[in-house]
């Protein structure tokens, strides 16, 4: 029997800007869907990517001196190692700039042009440079563009139009009558209120005022614009309008398309029209999720809320980070983040609920039977308890996942955790290990804990990344790919060798790392003095108390501080030491030429962390050898009172080899 198949898409990201945890989030959403489809049983095709053409693209690499090329591989090389570092496995990675990308999107273009769905007229109007969209007068808020509340310019330009004015009915229609088709809710009364009752507007789908785009087949003075371009990649990245269709045949249409709810109008309303006019299937869904809040404001660079996911799983791993979004975010809904309600949950969750059952559970397997599994005998008192609620977890968390109920999916399977840890306490394994005659009930009650975790790590699996190993991998089960077959409860073979393991998640000292990190930011950002001389407050006078005593140096003649070469390097490459535990062996591009410095951080970095990262390095000094390898300078670091290093960041509009002076 055939499987299955199963198309899950993210919206293809600008590389325009930072890539922040906010930018994480659809992602690590999609891949757990994708992965639970995996195992469920589905031919699954999970695609992602960039959208890399458009003015705002050729401006940003102008302005940072960049040939705009080098400048999209760079800002793709460092997004695809975020998706590695978070553990994202995609089935095909698409950039717009990508050949066969381009001419099936010119065979598009051109198709709807001689079916009459595109014409050429006259564009005058109001436009947002940043979103790249033209907006009517009446479409403004208060002036300005309704998606990013920046000041507009009036433009005209010869453009060629798509007639999304006539596909209005149609998707009323669409939306009215299949309410699965947008989801939530509520994102289907928005699309009705704000944009299709009013009535739509023909669409401009080319540019004439900028070059870097793919240009119109039969036109070459005009390049196609984002909507045909961008959109149409859903199908490109399947073999649509090339040579071979065979992926296109096998999984469009797209199970579900997912994407922030400031794109949802695109997807929602442009997209169908796009494809009604090309005579193909619409997707089954389309998901417009909330934002992730810092304070009441969506992360963005803009706004310099932005939180460093590469920083965020080095300091406290990659489950961490996927757990909390996964996990803390109603799925739909706008989520909040903060440091104290990460820790928290990863405390809680991952720490003393996940981890805690684990060590406990392996401890005891260990000290009352040497290692091996016992044989479960018979169902005693609060047996039946613990063996139905797990054995009812899998439909529980299938249904989830198939309604996008992504955190209520997880708050099940940690239902069953807290259920194991409570069935500890009322089976009390301790008391029983005192007497001999208890030996049968103790092995019974062992059991059902190791049965527990190892559907628990299974049903992980595509939520979390090296958890669900570590707690299989003790239990000595072979890693499954699928969970049929796997998630029965008595799966487990009695005589099995049990590991001890370390532990899964170490606790953390919520008030002491707030403490720390809040420290650390202020050093960093170079406000401690100002906060302590003009804005004396509670907060200012901890950080006094709790920064390391300020060490008094001798006054130096500026001729001497002159004689240092400082300079801005982007890391090109980065390993261990051999020898060391301390030390990593940088390749540093300091502008005319690399350089190798060797920099003891590798506690607090990752190797594949650092690469494309820039910071301020000292050029001038004397070569030294250290562990065997010569270092060709010194990066510039700084430390807080805990005594962690963050390497001093001098800005991505700094171009390796720029003095700092």
């Amino acid at each position: 029997m055939e499987k299955k198949t199963y198309y899950i898409t993210t919206p293809i990201y600008y590389p325009s800007g930072t890539w922040h945890l906010g930018t994480c989030y659809t992602t690590v959403v999609c891949d757990a869907l994708a992965r639970f489809k995996k195992m469920d049983g589905f031919d699954t095709f999970y695609l992602t990517g960039t959208d890399e053409h458009g003015q705002k693209i050729e401006k940003v690499a102008e302005d940072a001196h960049k040939e705009i090329h080098a400048f999209l591989d760079e800002r793709i090389d460092t997004l695809k190692k975020l998706w590695s570092v978070l553990g994202i496995k995609y089935d095909k990675f698409i950039r717009t700039t990508d050949s066969y990308h381009k001419e099936a999107v010119k065979k598009i273009f051109t198709k709807l042009y001689e079916k009459g769905d595109i014409y050429k007229s006259h564009y005058e109007g109001h436009y947002c440079a940043h979103c790249e969209s033209f907006w009517t007068e009446s479409q403004l808020k208060a002036g300005k563009c309704p998606d990013c509340d920046r000041e507009t310019t009036i433009q005209k330009e010869e453009c060629y139009f798509f007639k999304l004015s006539q596909y209005g009915d149609r998707i009323t229609k669409l939306i009215k009558e299949n309410p699965d088709f947008l989801q939530p809710p509520s994102r289907q009364n928005e699309m009705i209120k704000n944009f299709l009752l009013p009535g739509l507007q023909d669409l401009c789908v080319s540019r004439t005022s900028f070059k870097w785009g793919i240009p119109v087949e039969f036109d070459k003075d005009h390049v196609i614009y984002v909507w045909i371009d961008a959109l149409t990649n859903y199908l490109t990245a399947l073999g649509y309008a090339s040579d071979d269709e065979t992926l296109f045949k096998k999984y469009w249409p797209a199970d579900i398309h997912m994407m922030g709810k400031e794109i949802v109008r695109f997807h929602a309303i442009i997209w169908p029209a796009i494809l009604m006019a090309l005579d193909l299937p619409l997707p089954k869904r389309v998901y417009g999720h909330g934002w992730l809040l810092f304070g009441d404001e969506k992360m963005s660079k803009s706004k310099g809320n932005i939180i460093d996911p590469f920083e965020l799983c080095a300091r406290y791993g990659v489950d961490s980070v996927r757990y909390y979004l996964l996990r803390d975010i109603s799925f739909g809904n706008d989520g909040l983040y903060t440091l104290e309600a990460f820790l928290r949950r990863r405390n809680a969750d991952l720490c003393n609920d996940l981890g805690n059952l684990l060590s406990r559970t392996l401890m005891m397997i260990n000290k009352y039977f040497n290692g091996i599994l016992p044989e479960p005998v018979e169902v005693g008192e609060f047996d039946s308890d613990l063996i139905d609620k797990i054995s009812e977890l899998y439909p529980k968390v299938r249904d989830m996942m198939d309604n996008l109920m992504v955190s209520e999916a997880l708050s099940e399977i940690f239902k069953v955790v807290s259920r194991a840890n409570k069935y500890i306490d009322e089976t009390t394994p301790w008391i029983l290990a005192r007497d001999s005659a208890n030996k049968q009930r103790l092995g019974t009650v062992l059991y059902n804990l190791a049965e527990a975790l190892r559907i628990v790590g299974i049903l992980l699996k595509p939520f979390l990344i090296d958890a669900p190993n570590v707690i299989l991998d003790a239990l000595s089960v072979e890693n499954p790919s699928s969970f049929e077959g796997t998630i029965k409860f008595g799966g487990l073979k009695p005589g099995t060798n049990i590991k001890v393991t370390n532990k899964l998640f170490d606790r953390i000292d919520i008030e002491t790392e707030l403490l720390n990190v809040e420290v650390n930011n202020s050093m960093n950002n170079q406000t401690i003095d100002n906060s302590i001389n003009n804005q004396p407050n509670e907060t200012v006078q901890v950080l006094q108390e709790k920064a390391p005593a300020f060490e008094k140096k001798p006054l130096i003649e500026y001729a001497e501080f002159a004689k240092m070469d400082l300079r801005v390097g982007i890391i090109k490459n980065a390993e261990a030491v051999k020898k060391s535990n301390k030390l990593l062996k940088l390749t540093v591009d300091i502008g005319i030429e690399t350089r190798t410095i060797v920099s003891g951080i590798a506690k607090y970095y990752a190797p594949e962390q650092l690469i494309g990262k820039r910071v301020c390095a000292i050029i001038n000094l004397a070569p030294v050898k250290l562990c065997g390898v010569e270092s060709e300078g010194m990066l510039l670091c700084s430390s807080n009172v805990a005594g962690d290093v963050i390497l001093l960041n001098p800005g991505e509009q700094m171009n390796g080899g720029d003095l700092i002076s």
